[in-house]
């Protein structure tokens, strides 16, 4: 028979790992000292772990003399089971002994005895206590060899018995040099590789060729332990995929009432960009906002309006408020410290943790998380068209970035699961439980020497034994570029058409454009060759008109302009040139990235380059200008936009091409007028009798 035993004082996350692995394999196993209070040192960082040895004595003695029995002792935090019962006996039995340690290729905890060991010709030399296999009337007698005191260090016990060759001897002890019983993972992940086995995944060590059963993350190898177990045993398989994503998952309840109540932690930072978006999301969460209260912190001063407008329409269906704003000097890192503690304060079941450079777009994003029953997890998001993403698959000897084999896959969504990573940020959410715990240990775990705040938290997590999760089974939202924002005085998103196009695009690109490109659509035609398409969203109109108007410098409408190289304009009207609001470069992306789209489908043949030094705002009005008189354009193709309303902002106003004596007006905001600039569609401006007009003009390809 075979008996798995292990020492464990706290039913951690890896000690769920481990038990869910013995699970797997019907595996028996004999947990000694739950709930006890550990004595036995810390053994991350110094010598200890005696207490292991003796909570065995206790435990063991009703097996001391079932001779049909194998014990075998793993640790638990850190160790994954790989195979069953049948594979363990079988390999425990050709090593034609009583007793085997785990090996090792570095010595710990006393150097000075590497001399004493037997040389090895192939294999492993040195042994290790984490995994330890052999008869129970063996096994009890090595732990009841002489006493040791709880802090004296456990490994070093097992290390004097197994040099004594006369002790050696008399309990026909081994060490299993070649890891095929037990692999210890430090000083050897380069020997090892995840491999598909028929429906499970194991780990095969490449130098020995051996298929351990048991994978054991000693010393600073945790993460690849972590690692490791996001494939090992029953996780992501080629052929069956995830098969740990709904494992302990929790059910919603079905009353409102009975939800979970949730802290919405908000960090808004100088240079995040759609900040109005970004509220608007928050909002528009699937959760019930009673069971939610706000905590928000901005270092951002332009944000603050924004903050307000929210507030103003939803403030009174949350259940609580907190800001904290530039005014307060409060630190980032400090914030969130702030946050955490408010949390614990309010008794929150969880805390949903959002940075202001992410668009969730999943309204389910919360009740998704909170169902995935974890300690720590977040919704995989990453900077649209790139690899950039809010989680690490890997760290380097620094803690900072590595990137992890699976990484690519990951993010591309080529794997889809729920992974076990050593850093996440942007947002995640942490069960309020495990906010009390972590806080009880480390009381401000955004700050960790130098760190940034992000870095020090999850590296607290690590150092906790708290696992951090991210799932990219559902389309969540994306991460914004920071990288480039503009800090205009207005509207300052409009300068992130190349930086974070798609949110560029939602929020100014007429939702009814797209379908005008398709071939089977036909795109209005009010005159010949005249086309006429929705392009801007009201909100880009307005945008448009408000940075032109705050700029301010409107020409005269003289003939005599000092902006054009030659200093003087044949048909001048009153304007602002794009290139005076700095957003020349930005127009000319849009010139070639969307409007490109309609020319290439309305004349045919006709290749665009989208080029032009001539785009500016024309403001007409009845005591201004009102009106322009015929003319040819300085361009293949031109565009006009309207800005604002017919009926509402203004009256009259249009373009009449005279060669066809026909007409275009009451053009509807945002909406694009295309046309030939010269020879045959000699035009001109139409009259504003009321109210103030404005058009975005473009002549293309001059």
């Amino acid at each position: 028979e075979l008996l798995v035993v292990t020492v464990a004082t706290d039913e951690t996350d890896g000690f769920k790992r481990f038990k869910h692995s013995l699970d797997y394999f019907n595996l028996t196993v004999l947990v000694v000292g739950m709930h006890e209070e550990w004595t036995g040192g810390d053994i991350r960082v110094s010598v200890g772990g005696g207490q292991k040895i003796n909570l065995l004595k206790k435990s063991l003695e009703n097996y001391k003399d079932n001779q049909n029995l194998v014990l075998f002792f793993t640790d638990s935090y850190d160790v994954i089971f790989t195979a069953g019962k049948d594979e363990i006996l079988s390999k425990f039995k050709e090593f034609n002994a009583n007793l085997i340690f785990s090996a090792e290729t570095t010595i710990w905890p006393d150097a000075t005895l590497k001399d004493l060991y037997p040389e090895v010709t192939v294999g492993k030399r040195f042994l290790c206590s984490g995994g330890i296999i052999g008869y129970a009337p063996t096994f009890w007698k090595t732990i009841n060899m002489w006493d040791i005191e709880d802090k004296e260090d456990d490994q070093l016990y097992y290390t004097k018995i197994y040099l004594n060759t006369t002790l050696r001897a008399q309990l026909n002890a081994t060490l299993d040099h070649t890891s095929k019983l037990v692999q210890n993972i430090n000083f050897a992940k380069s020997e090892l590789e995840v491999v598909q086995e028929e429906t499970i995944s194991r780990i095969q060590n490449t130098k020995y060729h051996t298929y351990p059963a048991v994978i054991h993350g000693n010393g600073p190898t945790k993460m690849e332990l972590n690692y490791i177990g996001n494939y090992v045993p029953d996780g992501w398989h080629s052929e069956f995929g995830c098969r740990k994503c709904d494992f302990d998952s929790l059910q919603i309840p079905q009353e409102e009432e009975n939800f979970p109540t949730v802290q919405i932690a908000i960090f808004i930072e100088p240079g995040s960009p759609f900040i109005a978006e970004f509220f608007t999301r928050i909002a528009n969460l699937d959760y019930p906002k009673s069971k939610m209260t706000l905590f928000i912190h901005t270092n951002n001063e332009m944000s603050e309006r924004l903050i307000s407008q929210f507030l103003l329409r939803h403030r009174t269906k949350y259940n609580g408020v907190q800001v904290i704003s530039p005014h307060d000097g409060v630190h980032e890192a400090t914030a969130r410290n702030m946050a955490l503690d408010h949390c614990v304060l309010n008794n929150c079941g969880y805390q949903l943790s959002i940075d202001s450079n992410v668009q969730i777009t999943n309204t389910s994003l919360l009740k998704m998380l909170i169902a995935k029953n974890k300690q720590i997890v977040g919704p995989l998001l990453k900077i649209n068209g790139k690899l950039w993403s809010n989680f690490w698959g890997a760290l380097n000897v620094d803690g900072y970035y590595a990137r992890s084999a699976d990484y690519i896959s990951i993010v591309n969504s080529e794997r889809t699961g729920i992974w076990n990573i050593p850093f996440l940020n942007s947002v995640y959410l942490i069960n309020g439980k495990t906010i009390k715990f972590l806080l009880a240990r480390v009381p401000q775990p955004f700050f960790y020497d130098d760190l940034d705040a992000d870095m020090a938290f999850c590296a607290h997590a690590r150092n906790e034994g708290i696992f951090m999760y991210v799932t990219n089974e559902a389309e969540c939202g994306r991460l914004l570029s920071t990288t480039k924002v503009d800090p205009g005085p207005v509207h300052q998103d409009l300068w992130q058409i190349q930086n974070n196009p798609k949110d560029w695009e939602e929020k100014y690109i007429h939702p009814d454009f797209w379908n005008l490109t398709l071939e089977e659509t036909e795109v209005q035609q009010p005159c010949p060759d005249v086309y006429m398409f929705p392009l801007f969203t009201e909100e880009m109109a307005d945008a448009i008109v408000d940075v032109m108007e705050h700029m301010g410098e409107w020409s005269g409408g003289k003939n005599k302009d000092d902006r054009l190289a030659g200093g003087y304009e044949n048909v001048p009207t009153v304007d602002i040139h794009m290139n005076q609001v700095n957003y020349e470069k930005e127009w000319l992306h849009m010139l070639s990235t969307y409007p490109t789209k309609i020319i290439q489908k309305v004349y045919p043949g006709y290749y665009t380059k989208a080029q032009s030094i001539m785009m500016f705002v024309v403001r007409y009005r009845p005591s201004e200008q009102s009106f322009l008189r015929p003319h040819h354009d300085s361009s293949t193709w031109t565009m006009n936009v309207a800005l604002n309303t017919f009926g509402e902002d203004y009256e009259g106003g249009g373009c009449r091409f005279l060669r066809y004596n026909c007409a275009v007006t009451k053009i509807p905001k945002g909406y694009a007028v295309v046309h030939p600039g010269r020879l045959t569609h000699y035009h001109e401006g139409l009259e504003t009798t009321k109210g103030t007009r404005y058009i975005s003009v473009s002549f293309v390809d001059p």
